[in-house]
């Protein structure tokens, strides 16, 4: 919730599935704003075909955002050192 600027403009709020509960989603509500985040799939059970076709939509319009970053981190060579990771 306190990632959400009040002065943005644009009202949707695009993350992957990690950002998807209940908490976040009523904050992106109380703020007056669209939910695009990612839905979880169901453990044991297929991901509901609305929702699978909601996801790929979604990753359509992150995708081509996310690309243009990795194209600039690229091109300053820039490197990311993550922990956790093997």
């Amino acid at each position: 919730p306190g990632l959400l600027n009040p002065d943005a403009f644009d009202s949707r709020v695009w993350a992957d599935s990690a950002y998807r509960s209940k908490a976040n989603e009523a904050a992106i509500a109380a703020a007056g704003r669209r939910s695009m985040v990612h839905f979880r799939k169901p453990k044991g059970r297929p991901m509901p075909e609305p929702h699978q076709r909601a996801n790929r939509a979604r990753s359509a319009v992150r995708s081509a955002v996310e690309h243009v970053f990795a194209d600039q981190k690229q091109r300053m060579a820039l490197f990311i050192r993550t922990i956790g990771l093997g």
